[in-house]
This record gives C-alpha cells, structure tokens and sequence, in this order.
C-alpha cells in the first residue's frame, strides 16, 4: 500500500471541492463506463485536480494527465480517491 492509503480513507471523487489535488484508489462502475473512464486517464495512481464544480455539482471540471475532463456526478461517484495534503 502507498503512504496516502494508509492514512486517508479513499471517498469518491465527487466528494471533493474545487482546487483539491487528490490520488485515484479505485474505478468502479459498468463494465462499459469503467473502460471508458481507463480510457481517459483515470487510472489507478493517478494524480488528478479538481477545476471547477458546477452549482449544482453536476458536472465536475477535473484536471488529469495535463487536459481538463468533465465527468458526470453519477460517474465521478465511481472514482474512489484519497485526497493529498
């Protein structure tokens, strides 16, 4: 196990607020949207930013692998990460 997973519990990705850095632990979901979402970037390891969260929380602007991506709520839900310091 990494250092981050011993010391932070992993919640989903749409737990996070705009401008936190956080660590992929898990990509969940459909056989379909898990692969799309590998696809994408959104790999386990992965370092990713949140940009900005729509009013509503739905979508979220997330920066990974040097390109912004915007996720659904329902899909980001998938995504377990452990936030960074």
């Amino acid at each position: 196990m990494s250092a981050p997973e011993l010391h932070s519990p992993a919640i989903p990705l749409t737990h996070l607020h705009a401008g936190q850095a956080a660590t992929i632990v898990r990509v969940g979901g459909e056989k379909a949207t898990r692969r799309r979402l590998l696809d994408m970037g959104m790999t386990t390891g992965e370092t990713i930013c949140v940009a900005r969260v729509a009013p509503l929380g739905d979508p979220i602007e997330i920066l990974v692998k040097g390109y912004y991506l915007s996720l659904r709520k329902a899909e980001a839900n998938q995504i377990d990460v452990v936030v960074q310091p």
